[in-house]
């Protein structure tokens, strides 16, 4: 009896009405020694470089989802066989592999947008990143607490009396006030280019002894600041690091292989439209070589902050994003379930495959490796500009 590989199936990494979705995504071809845009019809992966040379152009047309619905180009082969491609310990460089679907976009994150992981990054903040004292400082900071953050608007009149009651307690923290305050956080997940796509490893730095994977949703936005499609995210967290403190959110976030996107993008149409984002449930499932198990649910309808209100806060007349951004959304998990040892909650170890999937969307599966032996990122933004000038595409 054949064993289902590690990533998965074609059928799970795509999603569940995907005869009825508009998806957009890239692969490294080594016939043009470059990657290129792609979508998938009737389970074919299908070039559209000579159409569009990367994604950021796609993502900046009028109506993205009907342009891409009506082209056509060469086949590239069948999704399922170049998945498995891409997740093979031995990937065929003869072959095409799956990439991060996206390819000039800024990659920016929004933290602490979700309740609970508002109150686990305080814990952070008050561990210093030891997770031996957590589990403490977790159960006295709710007994404290006793307030139903997940109604309260940030900004508002009432989130401002909180704070003030937070502050005569001695419990008020920076991560409260961008969890609550008018403020949203958001920062730079990785550079241009950086990011990895689906079956392939993520990284933890390896001084590292705290950290966890982050499943969220990632929307798709124009330098105009429409939000154009969304797709799925690790946004890979070392929780010691950044527990340390928040000052040192550059070396927790952005290590190399830190951030997961894809499998593709789903872009917006009348099937799904941004009102979808804001229900979606997305499932996190995280198996260790060691038998360790790890299930959770982050629900889009608890976030504290709408999708449009963040990504206001992104683009606008203060900053903008010639070529468009990605903005992963945030999440509401944040691990407390113990693996080594009573207390200390969860860490990653090598070798954790992460499953983080949603109906709608698909599923992204990594496996977790240090981060200084994942591949290394060597692909960059003049790598791409020389590649699509010598194949006549730019």
């Amino acid at each position: 009896m054949s064993q289902e590989p590690w990533f998965g199936t074609a059928a799970e990494a795509l999603p569940d009405d995907v005869d009825h979705s508009v998806l957009i995504g890239r692969i490294w071809d080594p016939t043009v020694d470059g990657p290129s845009p792609v979508t998938v019809r009737d389970g074919e992966v299908i070039d559209l470089s000579h159409h569009f040379p990367t994604v950021r152009d796609v993502c900046e047309l009028p109506d993205p989802a009907t342009t891409v619905a009506e082209l056509d180009g060469p086949r590239v082969g069948g999704f399922a066989e170049i998945l498995t491609n891409t997740g093979s310990p031995h990937p065929d460089r003869a072959r095409p592999r799956l990439l991060a679907p996206v390819d000039l976009h800024a990659l920016k994150a929004a933290g602490v947008t979700f309740p609970v992981s508002l109150i686990e990054r305080v814990i952070e903040e008050r561990a210093r990143g030891d997770l031996t004292l957590a589990a403490d400082i977790r159960h006295r900071m709710l007994a404290d607490l006793g307030a139903d953050l997940h109604s309260l608007v940030p900004g508002s009149a009432e989130a401002e009396r909180l704070k003030d009651l937070l502050i005569a307690e001695g419990l008020w923290s920076q991560y409260l006030e961008v969890g609550i305050g008018p403020d949203a956080e958001i920062f730079t997940k990785g550079q241009v280019l950086s990011a990895v796509g689906t079956a392939v490893q993520v990284g933890v730095l390896a001084a590292s002894t705290w950290n966890n994977p982050e499943p969220e949703v990632a929307l798709v936005i124009q330098s105009s600041g429409r939000i154009v499609g969304a797709t799925l995210g690790n946004d890979v967290n070392l929780r010691d690091v950044e527990g340390r403190s928040a000052l040192l959110l550059g070396r927790a976030k952005d290590n190399n292989a830190s951030c997961a996107l894809g499998p593709m993008i789903r872009l917006f149409d009348t099937r799904f439209p941004l009102d979808r984002v804001r229900t979606l449930d997305v499932g996190l499932r995280v198996d260790g070589v060691d038998g360790f198990h790890l299930a959770a649910t982050s629900q889009m309808a608890r976030m504290s902050r709408d999708p449009e209100a963040l990504v206001r806060q992104l683009i606008g007349p203060h900053h903008q994003y010639p070529d468009g951004a990605v903005l992963l959304l945030g999440t509401m998990f944040a691990p407390t379930q113990d693996r080594d040892r009573p207390g200390e909650g969860f860490t990653h170890q090598i070798g954790d495959v992460v499953r983080i999937s949603c109906p709608a969307l698909g599923t992204l599966v990594n496996r977790v490796q240090h981060a200084e032996r994942c591949e290394p990122w060597r692909f960059g933004v003049r790598d791409l500009m020389g590649n699509l000038a010598r194949r006549g595409l730019l």
